[in-house]
């Protein structure tokens, strides 16, 4: 695989991590810096580490898997998109409300958004490529992608108050979908 096609594939990997990024900026009150690197981290990470586990496991965790990986990822990302909408129409202060960069939260969208790099690192080991540069590339990619969402979707997060974490809530769930819409067909 040339290095275009890497960094394509990475860019296409990285783009579940850019819109739920977009979304979570957009749903918090205030964006600190311990929001934006613990999402971008993990996010960075888990891209990397699902590629590099797709890659060890081979054909043998893509059976394990077939069929039920597009499943779990909508399953994670519809879970905690009816979470931010819940959350969001409490009476709470929204200081105390769900911040998804924490904990399980953040777990579960961090293997949601990387469950399609598990994938291909299967396909990366089937065809016989090194790991180490496309794992490195993939993880560095989401990292940067997030960065960047999270700073528009904080700015778009300032325009829509209220609404912010309810429309944070639709994109994750909308993200779900289109995961599984996509993938339905393969």
């Amino acid at each position: 695989m040339d290095d275009l096609t890497l960094l394509g594939t990475a860019v296409a990997l990285g783009m579940d991590a850019f819109a739920v990024g977009a979304a979570v900026a957009a749903g918090l009150e205030r964006l600190t810096f311990r929001h934006t690197f613990r999402l971008t981290w993990h996010f960075g990470l888990f891209q990397s580490l699902m590629t590099f586990l797709g890659w060890l496991g081979g054909a043998g965790l893509s059976a394990f898997l077939f069929g039920m990986n597009d499943w779990i990822a909508f399953g994670l990302l519809l879970a905690l998109g009816v979470n931010m909408i819940r959350e969001s129409m409490s009476d709470e202060e929204r200081t105390d409300r769900f911040d998804p960069t924490r904990g399980w939260s953040l777990v579960g969208l961090s293997v949601a958004t990387s469950i399609d790099a598990l994938a291909v690192g299967v396909s990366l080991s089937l065809i016989g490529m090194t790991i180490l540069k496309p794992a490195l590339l993939i993880g560095i990619t989401a990292l940067l992608m997030t960065f960047a969402a999270m700073r528009l979707g904080r700015r778009a997060g300032s325009h829509l108050g209220q609404w912010a974490e309810r429309a944070g809530g639709i994109v994750l769930i909308l993200v779900g979908f289109r995961i599984l819409l996509l993938n339905s067909g393969q």
